[in-house]
């Protein structure tokens, strides 16, 4: 299988490319992504990585199956499903909703109550009945429903009222916004701003009984939520949700390489070296590798992460 080439990028104020996953159930996986929400399927490969394997440090385990998604035609919003030949870890089995870890899968959608049908036709199974909706303090008039997805992701569809988001055909557009559940938003709120370079494009307390019943949250919690962004870009997101009044267990360090679930997000750039000072002058802590992979490979990557411990890797291709 080739290598997959993506336009590069720099400086590092851009959407991610695309967001790693690990399955128990590739073909599962692919049913849902591929069959039903319309993705395409870009690259796939069949057996053991070891070039991959080696950058992530997993040796006790091998590859099987692996395969890269994204939108018809986006650059950013992708994702890489790997599936273990041995039973891996789910970054999120048994979550309560306020956890901290990688959480939600977003994709935005061009009319719910249609979506929500035809999806329902198909077996799917919502978490509630009927959608939620509402308009956030800033004014943004949404409307949302959650499914519990393979390996114990939450994907969240989402149709924003009045939004100039152009969505495919098919009715689906993904990834918006991965959402993460954090402790200290101030800090993750900084590293953001000033390590990644993305704009805040939403920054809301989302409070009151109707918050409430949508999220699932106890009784007078409220959520502070902000998402992040490359202007003009309405995939690879990252928003981040605090749960005010509730102290869930971190999953952090459960979410990478060899776990199921969500495990890191990846960009291309076009100059390591620099972002690489970039970090050492900010005080961010990194390990320097490279790809030898069967899908993807770069000469040069850069493995990191946010205060709260979401893993983050750049690489620059060969």
């Amino acid at each position: 299988m080739s290598a997959i080439r993506h336009q590069l990028v720099w400086p590092m104020a851009s959407a991610w490319h695309w967001v790693s996953i690990g399955t128990a159930d590739m073909e599962g996986a692919l049913d849902f992504w591929v069959s039903r929400l319309g993705f395409e399927c870009v690259a796939r490969a069949e057996g053991d990585d070891p070039g991959l394997r080696e950058h992530w440090g997993v040796t006790d385990r091998q590859i099987a199956l692996q395969a890269m998604l994204r939108s018809v035609g986006a650059e950013n919003g992708g994702m890489h499903l790997v599936e273990w030949d041995v039973a891996a870890e789910s970054v999120r089995a048994e979550a309560q909703v306020f956890d901290l870890c990688p959480k939600n899968l977003d994709i935005y959608v061009d009319d719910l109550p249609v979506r929500m049908a035809q999806l329902t036709d198909q077996g799917v199974v919502f978490r509630n009945a009927h959608y939620s909706e509402a308009v956030s303090p800033d004014g943004v008039h949404f409307r949302e429903i959650h499914l519990a997805g393979h390996d114990d992701i939450n994907i969240v569809f989402l149709q924003v009222i009045g939004s100039d988001t152009k969505i495919p055909a098919i009715g689906f557009y993904g990834i918006g916004p991965l959402v993460c559940i954090v402790r200290d938003p101030a800090s993750e709120k900084r590293f953001i701003d000033t390590i990644l370079g993305l704009s805040l494009s939403h920054n809301n307390i989302l409070e009151g009984p109707d918050i409430e019943e949508m999220i699932g949250l106890p009784t007078g919690c409220a959520l502070e939520v902000s998402i992040w962004a490359e202007p003009g870009q309405a995939l690879g997101e990252v928003e981040l949700v605090t749960y005010q009044g509730t102290d869930g267990a971190d999953r952090y360090p459960r979410a990478r390489p060899g776990a199921r679930g969500i495990t890191h997000l990846n960009w291309w750039l076009d100059d390591i070296e620099a972002f690489a000072a970039h970090l050492t002058e900010q005080g961010v802590s990194y390990a320097l590798s490279k790809v030898e992979g069967r899908l993807f490979q770069s000469s040069s990557s850069l493995i990191f992460q946010s205060p709260a411990g979401l893993r983050l890797e750049v690489h620059e291709q060969r």
